[in-house]
């Protein structure tokens, strides 16, 4: 019986010949180095296999791309972070550019009053009567009067801090109005009751900060009836309401202007004078 090994001749090294028939030996000589001593036909026939060479082209770029993230992973990282640092500012940009288009859009739109003749032109001058009644001016003199005529230590003591609410308002408007420097709508006539330098700019409104922190000042200081309690707010409502109708301010400046109105007065709770802290303060000046 022939022994197996004739069939299968195996070299010195151990390694099987790979010129063998059976195609396992085949497979593996694809898998594994070649000798030096292996025939020359198998060096031509693994050179020349043209699944090989793409294989062996598309690992090395593959090989040479992970070592290169790996080693540079954490800067890719950091441009990672950089870049969506940079797409935030772009964003918010934009959404606020939108925002003022519509800002803007609706003012315009609502600014029925702005001139006699407007679409609402006939009810300008009512417009007008209740811009007065939001002024400054008028209320400043007002609580001096009411100060003045004040029997009450508790009339004086209410009145005093309106008073002073009135003051810091038109210290905090005046200065928020002066850094933003927002112009008034094009569709503004400048015939104001009683305008100063910084009226010219309109973010915020001094009316809708005045209305929200007098309306404020009134319900929670005064025994009003419940009719009463109503006409204060509606009248809060009103004078907002005709800034935009009058093309006097646009909408965010009204909306901003009642927001700040209502943090004053929390301010003016925390800085409520009595008659006697005033005294105080009066004589230590003195």
């Amino acid at each position: 019986m022939p022994s197996p090994k004739a069939k299968n001749p195996v070299r010195s090294g151990g390694s099987p010949v790979l010129g063998s028939s059976n195609g396992r030996y085949e497979f593996m000589s694809l898998t594994k180095p070649l000798n030096r001593s292996s025939p020359p036909h198998l060096h031509q026939r693994q050179g020349s296999d043209p699944t090989t060479a793409r294989l062996r082209a598309s690992e090395s770029p593959t090989r040479r791309r992970g070592s290169s993230s790996s080693t540079g992973s954490g800067s890719g990282q950091g441009l990672s972070e950089e870049d969506g640092i940079r797409l935030n500012p772009s964003f918010i940009r934009v959404a606020l550019s939108s925002l003022l288009a519509i800002d803007l859009w609706m003012s315009k739109r609502l600014g029925v009053c702005a001139c006699e003749d407007s679409s609402w032109g006939s009810v300008r001058p009512l417009m007008k009567l209740i811009e007065i009644s939001g002024h400054g001016i008028p209320w400043l003199a007002g609580t001096a009067y009411c100060l003045y005529k004040s029997d009450s230590a508790t009339g004086q003591e209410v009145m005093l801090n309106l008073f002073m609410g009135l003051l810091l308002d038109l210290v905090l408007v005046g200065i928020v109005k002066a850094v933003v420097r927002r112009r008034r709508p094009t569709h503004n006539r400048m015939d104001m009751f009683a305008t100063f330098s910084v009226d010219r700019y309109s973010f915020p409104s001094g009316h809708a900060t005045r209305a929200a922190m007098c309306g404020r000042f009134l319900l929670a200081h005064l025994v009003l009836a419940a009719p009463l309690r109503v006409l204060v707010l509606l009248w809060a409502a009103l004078v907002g309401l005709s800034r935009v109708l009058l093309g006097r301010h646009n909408v965010t400046d009204v909306m901003f202007g009642f927001w700040m109105g209502y943090c004053q007065y929390n301010l003016v709770e925390m800085l409520w004078l009595s008659p006697q802290t005033l005294q105080g303060l009066l004589g230590q000046l003195a």
